[in-house]
């Protein structure tokens, strides 16, 4: 999610209020175009990261510069706070997403820590790693989540399940993994293997979760170049938020194989705007957001915003 320079709501139903609503009134609000960006914080320093967007459009976006999180919707261009930043000691945060059960996890970046909220805002845990540890990004399998290390280029485990959110313990270490990260970063899951992109030498890991065996995802296309801040995969769709630095910035689409071992570039999408640094993508329906979180400019300059990814859908 950061990059290595320093990613159910119940409608009551109204019959009797339904009823007055006209149908050309009923068309034109579902057919309400929905804001091409959103304002995250006008806070000097947020600098936002992560982000996710739940099925009922409801938005999530971490700042990495202070710890807070933002929640919005969206049908609404303005983001409110969710968690005020600093408490529960969470200085930082990264990677943000909610679980099977409707849970909010975040990961707390410098502070070492994944949190658990519930919908309100309720802590409802706290998991430490060891001390120095950088968590980043994390993905949720049927029963446990795993959370990258960018500081010690790692990989934790945590069991998860509808009663709650178990210790972090190492699962995979640097030592075991070939090539060496530098800068394990963006990281999903297709049910049998991880993917999780490592920064500092442009490549994607394939990680078989029975196993832990490790190789690299064979690219094919935009220079054999796949590695990811963000992940988005949906089905064998994968997308990758690719920093090379310099204004560079496209969400790069690509299609894998069968088992995962392979990935062909489709795509990408037009360049980030110099200084937007966008870090972490997620989908709302038939387009893709992505965070401009201005690390290339941190602290940066408000308002930070969340905006529709340029071309590519």
């Amino acid at each position: 999610m950061i990059r290595r320079r320093t990613a159910a709501t119940v409608l009551l139903a109204a019959p009797l209020i339904a009823a007055t609503i006209q149908p050309s009134a009923q068309a034109q609000q579902h057919h309400h175009p929905r804001p091409t960006s959103y304002v995250v914080s006008t806070t000097p320093g947020d600098t936002p990261e992560g982000i996710e967007v739940t099925r009922n459009g409801t938005i999530y976006v971490t700042s990495v510069g202070t710890g807070a999180v933002y929640r919005g919707t969206v049908r609404n261009p303005t983001l409110r706070p969710f968690l005020p930043a600093g408490s529960d000691g969470r200085t930082s945060a990264t990677g943000v997403h909610v679980d099977h059960w409707g849970r909010v996890l975040v990961a707390g970046a410098s502070t070492s820590k994944l949190y658990m909220y519930d919908a309100r805002g309720h802590l409802l845990a706290i998991r430490p790693a060891a001390e120095g540890s950088f968590l980043n990004d994390f993905t949720f399998t049927k029963d446990a989540v795993y959370v990258t290390d960018s500081a010690h280029n790692q990989i934790w485990r945590a069991s998860l399940t509808r009663e709650g959110l178990g210790q972090l313990k190492p699962w995979l270490t640097r030592d075991k993994i070939q090539p060496k990260p530098y800068f394990l970063n963006g990281i999903v899951n297709d049910g049998h293997n991880l993917l999780v992109g490592e920064q500092g030498q442009d490549v994607t890991y394939r990680v078989d979760l029975r196993t832990k065996a490790v190789t690299t995802l064979e690219i094919t296309g935009a220079n054999g170049i796949l590695s990811g801040d963000g992940y988005l995969l949906e089905g064998r769709r994968l997308y990758a938020v690719y920093n090379a630095g310099g204004g560079k910035y496209v969400t790069r689409l690509a299609l894998l194989n069968a088992d995962s071992t392979q990935a062909e570039i489709l795509a990408d999408s037009l360049p980030g705007a110099t200084n937007s640094t966008p870090t972490t993508v997620a989908r709302d329906r038939n387009r893709l957001l992505w965070v401009n979180s201005q690390l290339d400019a941190a602290p940066g300059t408000p308002p930070y915003t969340v905006s529709v990814v340029p071309g590519l859908s």
